[in-house]
């Protein structure tokens, strides 16, 4: 094997995060030569030997058990989010699997059906890799007016949430925090990478972001994995000004790998308006695309 491995990394990380005041711990020693916890103190704090421990991060064992695996994770101070994802990786770290070859995915005709009823609203369907498999009209015109309408109809032209948000000018300046969006989204890509570790097109997803965006790889080297469930947004739209929406990612049963992702506003606020003017414009599919230019 060569580094130490996705459990490894992950488990770098983590422990680089935490201060020994976080862990209960009197820093009295010399001055640190090393960010975070040293591994003799995630250690002692997890009940395991320093030996053990250190093999764990630099990939040397794969045979972690349940209880091991529980008291890293108290040590660490991992939600429940993350212990998931390290209970993922510890597993895939037992297996030697071959990689799995890559398919277009496809939307069933019942998420179709489902997202033309949710046309009251901005909806846009995403693929486990956060392709867009379909979007209606006020989902394509809030998020990605300048885009070409019928892009998610082919595989080869459908556009990537994670991309657009680091790596197109347009998608950047629409989220007033634009930090505190990118680290949900990478937190949630960590938590699909744990899922499918062999997916080779997830792989070159992640490559090309760590190619070319210096700001992806700094958040992708903390390791922290979190769902993208229920946030608040500022928006700054270019055609209908700032709008506050609430973005909620429901699950889609027929395809447990697929989303379904909604913005809704207070009702009777200034964002409400805001987006019934832009579902008038969006009658013409190309009417933002226009104002945009």
């Amino acid at each position: 094997m060569d580094g130490p491995g996705p459990l490894g990394d992950f488990l770098q990380a983590r422990r680089a995060l935490l201060r020994p005041e976080d862990a209960g711990l009197r820093d009295l020693g010399p001055r640190r030569r090393v960010a975070g916890l040293r591994r003799e103190e995630l250690a002692e704090l997890a009940g395991v030997s320093v030996s053990y421990y250190t093999r764990l991060e630099q990939g040397l064992s794969r045979g972690a058990s349940a209880e091991v695996l529980d008291a890293i994770a108290r040590a660490l101070l991992l939600d429940d989010h993350e212990r998931e994802h390290l209970t993922r990786l510890a597993d895939a770290g037992r297996r030697t699997l071959p990689a799995r070859r890559s398919r277009p995915e496809k939307l069933a005709d019942e998420t179709r059906d489902l997202l033309r009823a949710v046309d009251g609203v901005p909806a846009v369907v995403l693929g486990r890799r956060t392709d867009v498999l379909a979007w209606n009209t006020l989902g394509h015109a809030l998020l990605a007016g300048h885009l070409d309408f019928r892009g998610p109809d082919t595989p080869a032209g459908r556009p990537n949430t994670s991309r657009m948000l680091f790596l197109d000018p347009h998608c950047r300046e629409l989220y007033a925090d634009w930090k505190r969006k990118a680290r949900t989204v990478v937190a949630n890509l960590r938590i699909t990478v744990g899922r499918h570790p062999r997916d080779p097109l997830l792989a070159e997803l992640i490559g090309e972001l760590t190619m070319k965006s210096p700001e992806f790889v700094a958040l992708w080297g903390d390791h922290r994995a979190a769902p993208c469930d229920v946030a608040s947004y500022e928006l700054r739209h270019p055609v209908v000004g700032t709008v506050t929406v609430t973005q909620q990612t429901l699950s889609i049963a027929r395809s447990p790998d697929q989303s379904l992702i909604v913005w809704t506003t207070v009702a009777g606020s200034p964002s409400e308006e805001a987006l019934v003017l832009l579902r008038q414009l969006g009658g013409d599919r190309t009417a933002g695309a226009r104002a945009l230019r």
